[in-house]
C-alpha cells in the first residue's frame, strides 16, 4: 500500500496557477536562484525525488534517505520565502518511475504547471512554442501570473508545416498575444515569431538557443503520452534552459510511488 505524501511545512495548496517543481536532491540537483525569482509569484509544490533501481525497495531508500532529502527541501523551502514566495509546500518521492511520479503528484496538488530543471544563470527571456489554439488561454492564464512581478521579455513561437499555412498561423499567434496582454502582461513586453520547417523539434531547439526559458504546453490526456515522448525528450536533452511544462486538466491520477 503506498504511503500518503507528507508536507511539512504547510498543507498542501490547490490554488490556481501553482507549479510542481520536481528535484533530485540526492543527485545534486538544485534551484538555480533565477528561476526562484521568477517563481515567487505563484505558488510551488517542491518534490523531492529519487528514481531507484527496481531491485531497491521504496521503504529501503525512504529509511535510508529520507531525512536528508527533507532536510534539503527545508533548506531551499527557506530560500523560496526569502525571494518573497508565500505559499510554499514540499513532499518526498522515492519511486520507480519519476515520469508516472510527476503526473501523479500533479494531479494530487492541482499544479497547473511542471518545472523539469536545467542550469539558468540568467534568465530575461522567455520562448514560448504554441503548438495550436488548444488549452492557449489556459496556458496565458499561467504565463501571466508567472510574468506578473517580472521583466521578463517573451516570445511566442510557431513552426508552421509549409508557406501555405504562414498566414493562418499568424493569426494564431496574434490570438495568444491578446490571451497574454487580457492577464495583464505589456504588450510591449511580448513578440512573435513563425518559422516554416519540417523539423519542429528542431526549429524549437534554435530557437531556444536565444532564450533562457522554454515553455511548452500539453495538449494531450497524458503528461506520458504527450510531453515525454520522443519530441519532449528531445526538447528536454536539447537545450540548456529549463523547461516549464504547462499541463491540461485531465491527467488520470496513477498510483505507483510511496511518498515520505
Amino acid at each position: 500500500m503506498r504511503a500518503t505524501g507528507v508536507c511539512y511545512h504547510s498543507p498542501m495548496p490547490a490554488p490556481d496557477n501553482s507549479v510542481l517543481v520536481p528535484i533530485d536532491v540526492l543527485g545534486g540537483e538544485s534551484v538555480p536562484r533565477t528561476v526562484i525569482d521568477v517563481l515567487a509569484s505563484v505558488p510551488v509544490v517542491l518534490l523531492g525525488y529519487r528514481e531507484l533501481p527496481e531491485q531497491t525497495g521504496t521503504d529501503q531508500a525512504r529509511d535510508q534517505y529520507g531525512s536528508r532529502v527533507r532536510a534539503e527541501l527545508d533548506e531551499l523551502h527557506t530560500v523560496f520565502e526569502d525571494a518573497g514566495c508565500l505559499d510554499v509546500s514540499s513532499r518526498v518521492v522515492f519511486t520507480h518511475d519519476r515520469l508516472k511520479t510527476f503526473e501523479r503528484v500533479a494531479v494530487e496538488t492541482d499544479c497547473d504547471a511542471i518545472l523539469l530543471l536545467n542550469p539558468a544563470p540568467v534568465l530575461e527571456r522567455v520562448l514560448v512554442a504554441v503548438r495550436g489554439d488548444v488549452n492557449l488561454e489556459y496556458i496565458a492564464r499561467f504565463l501571466g501570473a508567472v510574468l506578473a512581478d517580472t521583466d521578463l521579455e517573451v516570445t511566442l513561437f510557431h513552426v508552421a508545416p509549409d508557406e501555405d499555412e504562414r498566414n493562418r498561423r499568424t493569426e494564431l499567434l496574434g490570438a495568444a498575444v491578446d490571451e497574454l496582454v487580457a492577464t495583464g502582461v505589456d504588450r510591449d513586453r511580448i513578440d512573435t515569431s513563425i518559422v516554416v520547417d519540417g523539423s519542429p523539434t528542431q526549429a524549437i531547439l534554435e530557437a531556444a538557443a536565444d532564450h533562457d526559458l522554454l515553455v511548452v504546453g500539453e495538449s494531450r490526456p497524458s503528461l506520458r503520452r504527450y510531453i515525454f515522448r520522443d519530441r519532449a525528450k528531445k526538447l528536454a536533452r536539447g537545450t540548456v534552459d529549463p523547461v516549464l511544462v504547462i499541463r491540461g486538466e485531465y491527467l488520470e491520477d496513477d498510483a505507483d510511488a510511496t511518498d515520505s
